[in-house]
């Protein structure tokens, strides 16, 4: 395997904290991150790597995968990239797309497993889950730990309900920040999730975690005034009649307090009486 700071020397760069540039350098974190997907038996055909940096992780993901794609968005580290790994790319084994994340085509790819540039984490995660796959994914651990939060508890929230619609999320190992060059000031963790079907229905996605939004920005109210007050977040045309017909114990409840199969009977009642905007 390619050492860590060797690739950094070889690429000439210093990571940059005000671009989200953290390479993580630490051989048995990289070495432990794909055996997240072995261990579920996942199809490691085509992997997805979300910022390449100078191609340490990527470099373990072709030794289990048969094709890798690598999405880097600095324009260097993708040219430098492309010089590292020239055999695997002639091989066919590995490609570089430069670029935003958010904003390029991404391939179908059957799992991915990522070192995420932490101010777009979660914008890039919501990215991902509805491509339902596999996903070894890195974020700040405060992130992490709201993605995998039960209902009651203090970390859960809009994230953990939005999260746990599309996967079985777990946090499977927390990163020291010595593990990255340079240091983020925070602590880091990896959450695995495994994709499944919500064992509830929705009928529209794009409305149900639009309203699980609104209602959580009045997380220490009630459901009943949480849905009333939020009406111009969540598109409600008729608030008052989603109140009228949902359950009163339902309503009763604070946001915090929701599993998020009861978020989608109130989401279904919003769609069905509470005219929303389509």
């Amino acid at each position: 395997m390619r050492d860590p700071d060797g690739l950094i020397a070889r690429a000439g760069v210093r990571g940059d904290p005000d671009r989200d540039q953290h390479f993580l350098v630490d051989d048995r974190v990289l070495d432990r991150l794909p055996t997240y997907l072995e261990a579920i038996d996942a199809d490691t055909s085509h992997l997805l790597e979300i910022g390449g940096g100078t191609g340490a992780l990527t470099d373990r993901l072709l030794a289990v995968g048969d094709e890798v794609t690598v999405v880097e968005r600095d324009r260097d580290l993708a040219e430098f990239l492309r010089e590292e790994f020239a055999d695997e790319i002639a091989a066919g084994e590995l490609t570089v797309i430069e670029g935003d994340a958010l904003a390029v085509d991404l391939p179908d790819f059957t799992a991915s497993v990522s070192n995420l540039p932490y101010g777009v984490s979660s914008e890039i995660a919501f990215r991902l889950f509805p491509e339902k796959k596999p996903l070894v994914l890195m974020f700040q651990q405060e992130f992490a730990e709201r993605m995998v939060a039960e209902p009651g508890t203090s970390e859960y929230g809009r994230l953990s309900v939005s999260s746990q619609h599309y996967a079985d999320v777990e946090l499977v190992e927390s990163i020291p920040k010595e593990a990255f060059d340079p240091q983020p000031a925070v602590q880091s963790a990896v959450v695995r999730a495994v994709p499944r079907e919500p064992d509830y229905t929705v009928a529209d996605e794009d409305f149900f975690l639009r309203f699980v939004k609104a209602v959580f920005t009045q997380r220490r109210k009630t459901v009943r005034n949480a849905i009333r007050n939020t009406a111009h977040i969540s598109g409600l045309g008729e608030p008052d009649a989603v109140v009228e017909a949902a359950d009163e114990e339902l309503l009763r409840k604070r946001p915090d307090a929701m599993a998020p199969a009861e978020f989608a009977v109130l989401a279904g009642l919003a769609w069905d009486v509470g005219e929303p905007e389509t």
